[in-house]
């Protein structure tokens, strides 16, 4: 049976797919590098100081009248247990041990503070000029303002775009080649709110950025208050990057992935009406050589 595809196009241009993979990379050694770092103290405070009778968040190890470990996560008054992934989990001998986030989510290798922050703040700089990179990129070839800005018409419609994703009904045809209402907000909160934001909560935390940024740690309520945000704006990256990755698996992971390695991206068919007959995939036109817009 002859494959039905659709014509192929230029999807994402050059600049976009290095920068993209460059972000991939730094994002998985900033999250695991950063529970790292995290795991020497596996607690988070509001204010300017550490209230250790009373913190926010805390992944604890108790250990029980039998003598072993329990993982108790600790959020304000509520006690969960997490024994096996938070607070306790096994290390490479298969032995429970106190350790706020398990082995496996952490890097570089054993625990290790001092490697855990030099991973950090390389692929930390690495993330902040590549996003300066592709802010000036943007900038220049109107990138944001053509691909990413929504339209009065997209806003208004954006009930149904969220009807069409819970149904799994992703555009086809000419329309597949653009970004959707959801995916222009989703980019533009995670290019200007996201990412500055745990940079800049990432730089309030240390004492020698006061000078520059002491009105910053103010404003968020203290030293502690700039750490917590930067965790919980860190886990709003990655709750972004899980929903990115389960819609790049529904909506056809080859074809993403295509797109995003090689800028191809072959536009799925519209549907044919009732009683038309099949396509023929042979007569095709031969893919553009331009980009899209």
């Amino acid at each position: 049976m002859a494959e039905d595809r659709g014509e192929l196009t230029y999807r994402h241009r050059l600049p976009v797919r290095l920068m993209h993979w460059t972000n991939v990379a730094c994002l998985v050694a900033l999250f695991m590098s950063g529970l790292q770092i995290f795991n020497a103290h596996p607690a988070l405070y509001w204010g300017q100081d550490s209230r250790f009778d009373r913190p926010a968040l805390a992944l604890a190890a108790v250990a029980t009248p039998a003598g072993a470990l329990r993982g108790e996560t600790r959020i304000g008054t509520h006690r969960i247990d997490t024994t096996g992934v938070l607070g306790v989990s096994a290390n490479k001998a298969g032995v429970p041990t106190r350790r706020g986030f398990p082995t496996w989510a952490t890097m570089p290798g054993p625990r290790n503070l001092a490697e855990g922050r030099r991973w950090h703040f390389f692929f930390a700089w690495l993330f902040v000029l590549n996003g300066i990179a592709y802010w000036l990129w943007s900038w220049r070839s109107r990138h944001l303002r053509r691909d990413l800005a929504p339209t009065g018409s997209e806003l208004r419609g954006i009930g149904h775009s969220i009807s069409e994703h819970l149904r799994f009904r992703h555009p086809t045809g000419a329309e597949a080649a653009r970004y959707n209402v959801l995916q222009k907000l989703a980019y533009l909160a995670v290019i200007y709110v996201l990412a500055p934001g745990v940079v800049l909560m990432g730089l309030a935390m240390s004492p020698h950025m006061d000078s520059v940024l002491g009105w910053l740690v103010d404003l968020v309520g203290g030293r502690q208050s700039a750490r917590t945000w930067h965790f919980i704006i860190a886990f709003a990256f990655l709750a972004f990057l899980f929903v990115h990755v389960f819609m790049v698996l529904v909506s056809g992971p080859l074809n993403q992935l295509r797109s995003m390695i090689t800028g191809r991206y072959r536009l799925p068919r519209d549907p044919a009406p009732p009683g038309a007959p099949a396509p023929d995939s042979a007569a095709l036109p031969p893919a553009p050589t331009g980009e899209s817009a």
